[in-house]
């Protein structure tokens, strides 16, 4: 899902003129299909990378995790939120152009939502009679076998792809921005601030190459929201490239190990659950990055 099919659809293998590598016809093993990702994903939150209100990757409209949201009671159960997100992620990035946060304002009607809704249930109800009723039954009498087995990938897959993704988004240093800080003067954003924007508001992480794979080179997210059709395997190799404008600029460069960009990611959700009068008797290294 993520070296071979979250890359594709970013274009980065367009230039093999391939049909089956090509950005726009590829479809991926997973519950969200290819238009409802390249729409959510590719477009919105690549061009609005972490701009509150613009953004929906951020938090998912599950998740509280700035001050540009007020606190609300629910928000004290959003470590079970996440929990839930991570263990249903393909299910929750199936369903997120829904927009289940402007239905509940009715800014949107669920009408509007049809056509989306129907193309989801096409696609995660092929997903599902593959995985658990299909391939299954192809294996009977050893079903219930297979079965599990499917069931614990895509777990494995949920929780993997989830850490990653929040690893390289919702670090404690990672920044956000409001509407006015992007075009407050009326005008469009300048390149030079939306590159800004990419470098500072995404999280590297460190490992072994086996790392790196596994995570499809999304352990470089600088890079990636950098440089989002370049082929990812060149990421490792332009890092020191992209670390160095970030030095000469003084722009933070936000890297570290797994175990620690993970770590900064649970205490902001765990941070942003409380109150703010709680919050804000909390060290300023347990609580995340400042709009």
């Amino acid at each position: 899902n993520m070296e071979i099919g979250h890359n594709v659809m970013h274009g980065q293998y367009d230039w093999m003129n391939d049909p089956s590598l090509h950005s726009q016809t590829y479809e991926w093993d997973t519950a969200c299909s290819s238009e409802s990702w390249r729409r959510t994903h590719n477009y919105e939150h690549h061009t609005y990378t972490n701009i509150i209100g613009k953004d929906r990757d951020y938090g998912y409209a599950v998740l509280r995790l700035s001050d540009d949201e007020p606190w609300r009671p629910r928000h004290s159960l959003q470590f079970i939120n996440y929990v839930l997100l991570s263990t249903f992620f393909q299910w929750g990035v199936g369903l997120h152009e829904l927009e289940t946060e402007r239905l509940h304002r009715r800014e949107i009607s669920l009408k509007s939502k049809l056509p989306f809704l129907k193309e989801f249930f096409r696609k995660g109800g092929r997903q599902a009679f593959k995985d658990y009723v299909f391939f299954p039954l192809l294996t009977f009498p050893v079903a219930p076998i297979v079965l599990a087995g499917n069931i614990g990938a895509n777990l494995i897959r949920n929780l993997w792809s989830s850490t990653v993704i929040f690893c390289g988004h919702f670090t404690q240093d990672a920044e956000t921005f409001t509407e006015e800080e992007c075009w407050g003067d009326g005008k469009s954003e300048s390149k030079g601030h939306w590159y800004l924007r990419q470098l500072s508001g995404s999280s590297n992480f460190t490992g072994s190459r086996w790392v790196h794979l596994l995570s499809g080179h999304l352990s470089f997210q600088v890079e990636h929201h950098v440089f989002p059709d370049l082929p990812a395997h060149r990421y490792p190799e332009i890092s020191e490239r992209v670390k160095a404008v970030c030095d000469k600029h003084g722009i933070h460069y936000n890297t570290g190990s797994f175990a620690r960009q993970y770590g900064t990611v649970l205490k902001r959700i765990a941070a942003f659950s409380l109150p703010d009068r709680l919050r804000a008797r909390l060290p300023a290294s347990e609580v995340g990055q400042a709009t």
